[in-house]
């Protein structure tokens, strides 16, 4: 079996070399750009969901006050945008929210826009 005829029945890959593998490479990652832009949360639907799923009278209760002091004070927990994903994620699953992946998303960018600022810096 020749050379060509094996890399045409993909038995054996394109060398690094082949400018056809790089544009297709190139390609890839440009498809993949707007999927990751994607993944990211929207703050409008987050600040939605805060209101919907009663956040803030949870944390109300919790601060015997301001709310927002959870995501303000100066020893909090919530120190990295990971944090804050997994922080949302127990908040969902304790209490039983009931949030998809995707809202759960768009709470993170909302707190992230609005108090965090991880993305910003």
């Amino acid at each position: 079996m020749t050379l060509e005829s094996r890399y045409s029945r993909g038995l054996i890959f394109p060398s690094e070399s082949d400018d056809s593998y790089d544009m297709r490479t190139f390609s890839l990652g440009l498809l993949l750009v707007p999927m990751a832009a994607l993944a990211a949360g929207d703050p409008a639907e987050g600040g939605r969901l805060v209101a919907e799923s009663r956040c803030e009278a949870c944390h109300h209760n919790k601060t015997m006050g301001d709310a927002k002091a959870v995501y303000l004070r100066k020893d909090r927990k919530v120190t990295s945008l990971e944090k804050l994903k997994t922080q949302v994620a127990l908040c969902n699953s304790e209490l039983g929210l009931k949030l998809f992946p995707d809202d759960e998303e768009h709470i993170v960018a909302y707190l992230d826009q609005t108090y965090y600022k991880f993305t910003a810096k």
